[in-house]
């Protein structure tokens, strides 16, 4: 299996996935609103990468975490605006509004966000620089690293009837939110698969 290229066709085809694929959109209720940036990028070999962060270990909510560049949403602001506001201020890329494809379901986190996800696309060799208040390193990650054999993986808890997904990814063990986000991407955006994730858990430790 080969790395989608980073090209018109592949833009053309996220897009058209999306569009035939409706976000699923949740109610709030007592959760609070967040967004997060599915950044189509480069892959600097002329394949397709997703971008994806190490969370700096100075913050105070889920540091030395892997995520998607993403926030809350303040109180004037659409989810993409968010998004985009996020992407800027986290790895310094500026993302124009006509660079969103789309957007992935809603997704409901056991920490008390719900998370909407923005897939966009990156200009090619696009430069980026982690923000050091927030980022510690910014990776990306070829398409194909999430179709390898076993992944992500499923894991069955006793404090839950719903499965834990992870992605083995980067040496390590990457969990939903951002495994949940990163599935759905592949299935519906690259795929064309309907496929749904608001039920895949998180691992007990997330769930405050």
């Amino acid at each position: 299996m080969k790395n989608p290229r980073f090209d018109a066709a592949l833009r053309a085809r996220v897009s058209r996935n999306l569009a035939l694929h409706p976000a699923a959109v949740l109610p709030l209720g007592r959760l609070k609103r967040a967004a997060v940036c599915a950044i189509l990028a480069d892959d600097g070999e002329g394949g397709a990468a997703l971008v994806l962060t190490l969370r700096a270990k100075r913050l105070s909510a889920h540091s030395g975490q892997f995520a998607l560049p993403g926030g809350r949403v303040e109180a004037d602001e659409s989810a993409i605006d968010a998004a985009l506001r996020e992407a800027r201020e986290e790895i310094g890329l500026e993302l124009a509004r006509d660079a969103v494809l789309g957007t992935l379901d809603d997704y409901p986190t056991r920490s008390g966000y719900l998370i909407t996800p923005i897939v966009v696309w990156a200009p090619e060799n696009a430069r980026m620089r982690a923000n050091p208040a927030e980022v510690e390193v910014i990776y990306r990650v070829r398409l194909i690293e999430f179709e390898r054999a076993g992944s992500p993986e499923f894991v069955s808890i006793p404090e839950s009837e719903q499965p834990v997904i992870r992605y083995p990814l980067l040496d390590t063990l990457i969990h939903a939110p951002t495994a949940a986000v990163m599935y759905q991407f592949i299935e519906v955006a690259v795929h064309g698969r309907s496929t749904r994730v608001a039920h895949l858990e998180q691992p007990v430790w997330a769930w405050s």
